[in-house]
């Protein structure tokens, strides 16, 4: 029988929806701006897929790491290695460590970029893992789509039936992502078990004058649809940077800003800025792009924009906005809100703003 080990970043996404596009070094600040925990329930649905399906013995770290929720489902579960005060790197390596002691044939793990990156470093291509995403960033190929499409891997993975892939595990500069600045580096490539549709694509950064042609002509378009009455909140990425530059007004490239009547009214915003500012404005949009190649359009960099947010402006009010050549190294797009009522509402075919007066259908995927 195979040997599944399960470990919970328990302050990975921490930083993310009160806009510190990361956790690292930030976890008293995200808490002093309100920032409430995210990894413990994406653990938990993957760990509710899973118990509706067969019974499986876990290894696992004691406490928040993993031990509580294991218990709560009243799965079987071998505690291989404990800790005490505030978890840390140094703890999920250990634990790492522990778990290849004991022959673990693939390593679960609920975080971000910044948790594939402990895991690897204690485990390199030796032992499989796996992410449950519920980090900020995620640019890493190891995560599954979203927490339940990471239960059907385990099972697939317990019966044989999926392929396994070597998988980049790539990381961002915290520092210089938060001064607007995306410096990402490939830390080595993880054996990752593999279902085309419930693994996620590396992020990938498309350059070259055609690009670039249809980012201004998406541009173009969007100031002509705009209106002065309707409150717009830009998505990060340099498709709307690109909007923000035709408005005259400066954009924060990863983070959240809004503007109204042609002015930038609120900037690097937060959930919680969003939401109090949602209260006073009768029409809203969200103009968002997605990511390269892993397609998502929510759940990944702009954890600002939560469930709360997207109902509040209306899932009709949402202005997808992309490069053709973007689309096209697209399969589809991805939403993974955490809500996946609201996800589903979201799925379907959309139109995507492709150029000046120009749109093309894609479907989005929900869980």
């Amino acid at each position: 029988m195979r040997i599944i080990s399960f470990l919970v970043n328990p302050i990975a996404g921490l930083g993310g929806r009160v806009g510190l596009k990361g956790t690292d070094g930030m976890v008293d600040k995200a808490l002093k701006l309100g920032a409430v925990p995210s990894s413990e329930e994406r653990a938990r649905e993957c760990l509710n897929f899973l118990f509706s399906k067969r019974d499986i013995d876990f290894l696992t770290v004691s406490g928040d790491m993993g031990g509580k929720l294991l218990g709560e489902f009243a799965f079987k579960h071998e505690i291989a290695y404990r800790y005490s005060g505030t978890s840390s790197a140094g703890d999920t390596i250990s634990a790492c460590k522990e778990f290849m002691k004991r022959k673990a044939d693939l390593i679960v793990f609920c975080g971000g970029d910044g948790t594939a990156r402990d895991v690897y470093s204690a485990v390199k291509d030796k032992v499989p893992m796996l992410g449950i995403p519920s980090g900020v960033k995620m640019h890493s190929s190891v995560f599954a789509v979203n927490p339940k499409a990471a239960g059907e891997l385990i099972l697939d993975f317990l019966d044989y039936d999926c392929a396994m892939k070597d998988s980049e595990v790539v990381d961002v500069d915290e520092e210089k992502y938060r001064e607007n600045i995306l410096q990402t580096k490939v830390y080595g490539y993880a054996l990752t078990p593999y279902r085309p549709q419930l693994i996620q694509a590396a992020k990938v950064e498309l350059h070259g004058r055609t690009d670039e042609d249809a980012k201004k002509g998406i541009a173009d378009f969007a100031t002509e649809f705009m209106d002065n009455d309707t409150f717009y909140i830009l998505c990060g990425g340099t498709t709307t940077k690109a909007i923000a530059d035709n408005l005259g007004v400066e954009k924060t490239l990863l983070g959240i800003d809004c503007v109204k009547g042609g002015e930038l009214v609120l900037k690097d915003a937060s959930e919680k800025q969003l939401l109090e500012a949602l209260e006073k404005e009768e029409n809203a949009s969200i103009i968002v792009s997605p990511i390269g190649a892993q397609g998502f359009i929510f759940g990944r960099g702009n954890q600002q924009v939560s469930p709360q947010v997207i109902r509040k402006v209306g899932v009709d009010n949402i202005i997808i906005v992309a490069t053709p050549e973007k689309l096209n190294s697209t399969e589809f797009l991805r939403v993974d809100t955490g809500d996946s009522r609201l996800d589903s509402k979201i799925a379907g075919y959309r139109s995507v703003v492709i150029g000046y007066q120009m749109a093309q259908r894609k479907d989005v995927a929900a869980p």
